[in-house]
């Protein structure tokens, strides 16, 4: 951290980003800072290359030395707040937090307040000073599960490193509907849909996005999945498996209208109904610490809520045998 208050990111331009765009060069290298955000850098001049100004459509040759000088202004002006905090880990380096659906982690229009990093400054008043209150990586407010957070600068670069290397590790549980056959690979860009701005879609012209995938159980008409991610584009796990027509089961936004399978109860169908969010939580987080060197990891059980969606997914399935698909 500077005394003029900002911190400096700086990377080698590897050889394969060579005839990008430099707004898209440095979104891949720096994935935790949005497009829209360093094209703002960039016409701001706080975006040097090779020590020289340049122009979010400058072309890139792959060599090159890049530099963010980023405001710190993350965490200056937003109010702490008392809110519980499920930390699951805790040293001098990082937090590993388990959030719960519903919690916002960064605030923005329409949640300015009751966001993950108004509990985290009050938890610990010296994150103001980092940037993003030293949340590393985000997930979506009605996703649940595990997220990490450094403690100070150090280990914020480090692990934003990590993040960019794709060595920090995430896994997700997600209840998709359809009968997933077997897992795979899903190597397919990603950008902003050119009429929904709020949306995010499969796109060539959008930043790479790999998710990996296996099936854990199926169900008459649903399937449970585990999840890898190794990038981590924004509502990337929603977008891909929409694309694979498995959606998100609950999905408000790419999930499409609800189906009840033939022959249901009603207390089955109530269940589908009543269940409000999409049905993705992250399980399962690795990193490399940034003291140690160590490669630790957490894992985090399922909540009550997808639980008992799981616990009626499975009665129905032995309600009606194999009609449809294989127990788990």
């Amino acid at each position: 951290m500077t005394a003029s208050s900002e911190t400096v990111l700086s990377a080698h331009v590897p050889p394969e980003y060579a005839g990008r765009r430099l707004d898209q060069t440095l979104a891949g290298l720096f994935p935790v800072f949005s497009r829209s955000q360093i094209q703002k850098w960039i016409r701001s001049g706080q975006v040097q290359v090779d020590a020289a100004m340049a122009r979010a459509r400058d072309r890139i040759r792959g060599g090159e030395q890049v530099r963010i000088a980023v405001p710190q202004t993350s965490g200056a002006s937003w109010e702490a707040q008392a809110i519980p905090l499920d930390v699951v880990y805790e040293d001098d380096q990082l937090l590993i937090i388990n959030k719960p659906a519903g919690m916002v982690v960064h605030p923005a229009a329409g949640n300015w307040e009751g966001t993950m990093l108004n509990a985290l400054l009050n938890y610990d008043p010296r994150l103001r000073h980092l940037p993003r209150a030293g949340i590393v990586h985000r997930l979506d407010k009605d996703t649940s599960g595990l997220l990490v957070v450094a403690l100070e600068e150090r280990p914020r670069r480090d692990l934003t490193e990590q993040l960019r290397h794709r060595s920090l590790q995430r896994e997700y549980l997600a209840i998709v509907c359809g009968i997933a056959v077997a897992g795979g690979t899903i190597d397919a860009p990603i950008g902003r849909h050119r009429v929904h701005r709020t949306r995010m879609t499969v796109s060539e012209g959008g930043r790479e996005a790999v998710s990996h995938f296996r099936v854990e159980a199926r169900y008459r008409a649903h399937s449970l999945l585990r999840v890898r991610l190794e990038s981590g584009r924004t509502h990337q796990i929603r977008v891909h498996m929409a694309h694979q027509r498995f959606p998100i089961f609950g999905d408000p936004v790419y999930g499409g209208r609800l189906q009840i399978p033939p022959l249901s109860s009603e207390q089955f169908a109530t269940a589908l109904r009543a269940f409000r969010r999409q049905a993705l939580h992250a399980a399962r987080l690795a990193v490399v610490h940034p003291a140690s060197g160590e490669t630790m990891q957490w894992t985090s059980p399922l909540p009550s809520d997808m639980a008992a969606l799981l616990k009626e997914l499975k009665a129905d399935m032995h309600a009606h045998g194999s009609l449809r698909g294989p127990r788990d």
